[in-house]
């Protein structure tokens, strides 16, 4: 595993942020586990990035309705693929509070980007609309790319695009799997919940003061 510098140890020339539990309010959760039957949110996170449908739908390989019935299938929940999807469209509930601001501070400061996971139904439906994706610099979502986080070939291509060492890039993500997976490229990858501890993040990396 590449070496990860500390916080603060190297000067960051990028912050790329995660949307989903960072930035945004996502629902889906809750929602999930019910359906599930999946009482940790890590195991139901660790099975929903490693299951092949969701992988499938959000590097753009098939439509709502497919993804839907195989998701529902395997997963065994106790639902119809029109009732899911019309509930999964609506997950992604708004940007969470100071998460714009925050966002300006750092592009005050630094290049910005977001690394997300997602897929066009609920881009369509919700994400897009906030214009929250205009305030980054770059942007780097799941189905425009064909590619999803954990796997490698997203970070490095994200690397390659804002041409930076993996020690300048501070990567800010709620999810375990994620945050190691970056690591393993060597980013200097955070694990954080919420915008007050990717604030903190932020200020203990030196691209904004306290």
């Amino acid at each position: 595993m590449p070496r990860v510098p500390p916080l603060g140890a190297v000067d960051v020339d990028a912050v790329v942020f995660d949307l989903g539990g960072v930035l945004v309010d996502f629902g889906g959760v809750e929602p999930m586990r019910e359906l599930s039957g999946i009482d940790s949110d890590d195991e139901l996170w660790r099975r929903w990035l490693t299951c092949e449908h969701v992988r499938r739908f959000e590097r753009g390989l098939c439509d709502p309705d497919e993804f839907a019935a195989d998701l529902i299938k395997d997963w065994q929940l106790p639902i119809s693929p029109d009732e899911f999807l019309d509930a999964f469209r609506g997950w992604p509930i708004g940007p969470l509070a100071g998460a714009m601001e925050l966002v300006h501070d750092v592009r005050a400061a630094t290049t910005t980007a977001c690394l997300s996971n997602t897929n066009q139904a609920q881009w369509d439906a919700s994400i897009e609309r906030w214009s929250m994706h205009t305030l980054f610099d770059r942007a780097y979502l799941s189905f425009d790319l064909g590619m999803v986080k954990p796997d490698r070939e997203i970070f490095e291509h994200a690397l390659t695009d804002l041409d930076l060492s993996p020690q300048r890039v501070l990567y800010l993500d709620d999810n375990a799997i994620n945050v190691e997976a970056a690591r393993d490229v060597g980013l200097r990858a955070v694990r954080v919940i919420g915008v007050e501890q990717a604030r903190a993040a932020v200020v203990a990396a030196g691209v904004l003061a306290a």
